[in-house]
């Protein structure tokens, strides 16, 4: 992939747990500042329509008189690297002030789309799903659920906040998570040109067997977010499970890559996911690994 980015990074630790994994985790956001994503003719002439996005211009100001520490640039977290070598921050747990970030959005008035896949035998995962995101997730937010399944019967009833809806996007079923991941970006493509791109400013594409224990705040926000493999951001780049083959588009050499990026997590604004998703629709042609 010919990608030019200038990133702006940001990492929180344990937002959230997989079940999967056997004790939280650290994590890692990713968000580009700056990103260029080539998109030619035929992407464009072959999409359902060119979508008409929600304004991601924002002013960040802290409303008047607003009181919080003092910051300081020689005290703070010295466990953790909190710049990439291209010169983007990486935003831990406790390198930030969480209500300052959240006041400072909350004012903005935003939307957050929130897309999830309950396919076939994930259909169980729902529930603790959407019952922990009740409690943890951009709380106080404007939050809209998508939830592509096979078996809209099936999904749950859950008391949802002021200011938080749901919707069910009806999608074929299949028993291979391999066809559920390699689909998972054309259905988002589509659903931000039909229905997201006119309810959201930001998008976050999560996996449904993920359980919430933690706050996930404002700081996530960004215009290309993703995630550090939480068993990988210790790990060398030569035992990253990145796509080798060569005759892959998503192919990576041995003696490159920065970063192993977690597929069950990634978002943005509405409108560069939206360009991403597009790029990978028509572009890659291994089955969904979430890297670069």
């Amino acid at each position: 992939m010919n990608l030019t980015i200038a990133t702006t990074v940001f990492a929180v630790g344990k937002y959230m747990v997989f079940n999967h994994f056997n004790e939280r985790q650290n994590m890692v956001w990713f968000d580009t500042s700056k990103i260029h994503i080539p998109v030619d003719e035929d992407q464009r002439n072959t999409s359902l329509s060119k979508p008409i996005f929600r304004s991601r211009v924002q002013n960040i100001v802290s409303p008047e008189r607003l009181l919080y520490k003092q910051p300081s640039v020689l005290v703070g977290r010295t466990d953790v690297v909190a710049v990439t070598p291209w010169l983007a921050p990486i935003v831990w747990e406790g390198t930030f002030d969480p209500d300052l970030v959240d006041i400072i959005y909350k004012s903005m008035n935003l939307t957050i789309a929130t897309t999830v896949f309950d396919v076939g035998k994930y259909v169980h995962f729902l529930q603790d799903f959407l019952e922990t995101a009740e409690k943890h997730f951009m709380v106080d937010f404007n939050v809209r659920y998508y939830v592509f399944t096979d078996r809209p019967d099936d999904v749950p009833s859950v008391n949802l906040s002021q200011g938080r809806h749901l919707s069910v996007i009806q999608v074929p079923g299949s028993n291979r998570w391999q066809e559920i991941s390699a689909r998972r970006m054309e259905n988002i493509q589509t659903a931000i040109e039909r229905q997201i791109s006119r309810e959201a400013d930001y998008i976050f594409c999560l996996d449904v067997d993920s359980k919430f224990h933690a706050r996930w705040g404002a700081e996530s926000l960004g215009r290309l977010v993703a995630v550090i493999h939480p068993w990988f951001y210790q790990a060398t780049r030569d035992l990253f499970t990145y796509e080798r083959r060569p005759a892959s588009t998503a192919y990576i050499p041995m003696d490159e890559g920065d970063y192993y990026y977690a597929g069950a997590v990634f978002g943005g604004s509405v409108e560069d996911v939206y360009t991403l998703t597009s790029h990978w629709v028509y572009r890659c042609l291994a089955p969904f690994i979430f890297c670069w």
